[in-house]
């Protein structure tokens, strides 16, 4: 039986809670947040009989737990992951890892050193049409891959701390779509160019709008547009996807269908074929990715989202934030 502290009660925990408490592996035994009415509010929700601390260091010393949650905002993820894995626990943590590169390339060290393992939610990978998307391109059918476009238009109101981010769609939303690259592709990240702009119209004090250039191992390119301020026609949360390949095109709109169309031969205009998708997990993207961390555990693997594997997409966020600020092609 796993005994978990969560640390941090806010708006995301109930994405975390909800699926422990329907485990029969797990048991919730402390519940963090510096503010207290938080974690009271959680405990009483989910009719915890966790005990409930307004520090970290208090819950550790008081509690035989064996991973800590951490659901805090990026800039305390440092903090919490380093000071769990220090204590001997496991860490399972929201994305992204930090909100800077230096702090996520320290706590995969202390990961490292310290025995323990630290695996990052990255729960946009557990889409069963990304995952099709993956297998087909690493089928033989379309050939080598040479370019993947990803294009992320949305118009938000969020309000709040993301509205006065100096980079708001990089640093906050654009890992989800990195990260879905690497995971398509198979490649990491070699080097990006990165535009960062913000429209006269656009309702955010940072850029709220980029353009990415990434050089992928083996000279795949992947391009990425993006803005949180778009005022028209939005698309998926998943983003529209074009995969060039030397056999023919993959598209998908983000949502249901993924359709292939193979490359016209003798003035044939080719086949387009729809690519078949497996059913829908009957849980959440998110639990299903805490699924794999809890079987990770349990059998000494490590699962999609370690955070050994997680560095190299965060690296793609910080190396186009530091490429938009030089103006510059930066090595990743």
């Amino acid at each position: 039986m796993f005994r978990v502290i969560i640390a941090g009660c806010g708006a995301m925990a109930h994405a975390w809670i909800e699926p422990m408490v329907k485990r029969d592996d797990c048991v919730i035994v402390g519940l963090v947040d510096v503010n207290e009415s938080s974690a009271i509010e959680q405990k009483s929700k989910y009719a915890l009989e966790a005990n409930v601390y307004t520090s970290l260091s208090e819950a550790i010393k008081n509690e035989k737990a064996d991973i800590v949650a951490d659901i805090t905002p990026p800039q305390f993820h440092k903090q919490i992951v380093t000071e769990a894995l220090g204590a001997g626990l496991h860490v399972f943590g929201e994305k992204p890892m930090s909100d800077n590169l230096a702090d996520a390339e320290l706590m995969v060290e202390c990961a490292e050193n310290s025995g323990k393992e630290y695996f990052v939610l990255q729960n946009y990978r557990y889409n069963p049409q990304i995952r099709a998307f993956k297998e087909f391109i690493a089928s033989d059918a379309p050939g080598t891959l040479g370019r993947l476009s990803a294009d992320f238009l949305r118009g938000i109101h969020f309000g709040g701390f993301r509205e006065e981010m100096p980079s708001p769609l990089i640093a906050d939303m654009a890992i989800h779509t990195f990260d879905a690259a690497r995971y398509i592709s198979g490649s990491r990240p070699e080097a990006v160019y990165c535009h960062e702009f913000n429209p006269e119209w656009s309702w955010y004090k940072g850029n709220a709008s980029a353009n990415c250039i990434f050089e992928m191992e083996g000279g795949l390119v992947f391009d990425y547009r993006g803005t949180w301020c778009e005022q028209g026609f939005n698309n998926s949360w998943n983003s529209e996807w074009r995969a060039s390949c030397a056999n023919g095109t993959v598209v998908w709109d983000g949502h249901e269908k993924l359709l292939y169309h193979e490359k016209q031969l003798n003035n044939n205009e080719g086949r387009k074929i729809e690519i078949p998708v497996g059913p829908a997990s009957k849980v959440s993207s998110h639990e299903s990715c805490i699924d794999d961390m809890f079987a990770a555990l349990k059998t000494g693997t490590r699962p999609q989202t370690d955070c050994r594997d997680n560095i190299h997409s965060i690296r793609m966020v910080f190396k186009s934030i530091e490429s938009a600020k030089n103006k510059a092609r930066m090595v990743i």
